[in-house]
């Protein structure tokens, strides 16, 4: 078990399965205490197993973070329980419907919006004092090139990862003076059960692992982490200037 996140408080969503889920265990393998949030006990109870077989600790938070309420509530159970927040990934999301604009339906819409977008606006609003507890906060949000690329039929996915940069990028800016260390990873193409059902045709195997891509993660969530308002790749993290821009804020 690694010592880098020792002592640490992590909040993950979508902690159930996929990129969550290979963070969560990364994050705990290096010493963080991972509360994991995700809406299927079951499911969380399968990482729970995961983080403990790398000697980690974990509390399980079964929740629906379209409920504004419980992001609240749980904002103030970790400060009862904790009195700060060190680590919060904002990963959880939804692909929404794959279809032309014109045959979404407005319930459809608003669910991709309120998953996708305000669930992590409420984590923002939430947990911003919390962070600001810390000695040194860091914040990360799981993102993608679909927000820029546009790609037809994924309309509503688009346009919700498109506003989520936004809405990143514009708390950076209103704390670029306090401690907080707050970046966007763009993960790419990743064996999960989202991309399975994007791209139905597609041989998983091929594609890289979760696991793969959490080495990333653990650097932006660590204490050495000097970069604020980076949107990064994992490609990025493999050449000496991603990891300059990681490590001087550069």
């Amino acid at each position: 078990m690694g010592e880098r996140l020792d002592k640490q408080i992590a909040l993950i969503t979508g902690a159930s399965r996929g990129i969550g889920r290979a963070v969560a265990v990364a994050l705990a393998a290096e010493g963080a205490h991972v509360i994991l949030v995700a809406r299927t006990v079951a499911d969380l109870e399968e990482t729970d197993d995961l983080v403990r077989s790398v000697g980690g600790t974990a509390t399980l938070t079964p929740l629906d973070i379209t409920e504004g309420d419980s992001i609240d509530r749980l904002g103030g159970i970790i400060y009862e329980r904790w009195g700060k927040l060190d680590i919060l990934v904002g990963n959880a999301g939804v692909l929404g419907p794959l279809s032309p604009l014109s045959h979404v339906s407005p319930d459809a819409f608003s669910q991709t919006i309120e998953a996708n977008l305000t669930a992590n606006w409420q984590l923002i609003r939430s947990m911003e004092t919390l962070l600001l507890q810390s000695q040194g906060g860091r914040a990360i949000f799981t993102t993608s090139d679909a927000a820029h690329k546009c790609r037809p039929y994924w309309g509503p996915y688009s346009v919700t990862k498109a506003a989520l940069n936004a809405l990143v990028k514009t708390w950076v800016h209103e704390t670029r003076d306090t401690s907080l260390r707050i970046n966007i990873i763009s993960p790419g193409t990743v064996r999960t059960g989202m991309r399975a059902k994007a791209m139905p045709g597609e041989d998983p195997s091929s594609l890289p692992t979760a696991e793969s891509i959490t080495p990333l993660f653990v650097e932006l969530a660590a204490p050495t982490c000097a970069c604020h308002g980076l949107c990064i790749t994992p490609e990025d993290y493999k050449t000496p200037q991603g990891l300059r821009r990681i490590h001087e804020g550069l």
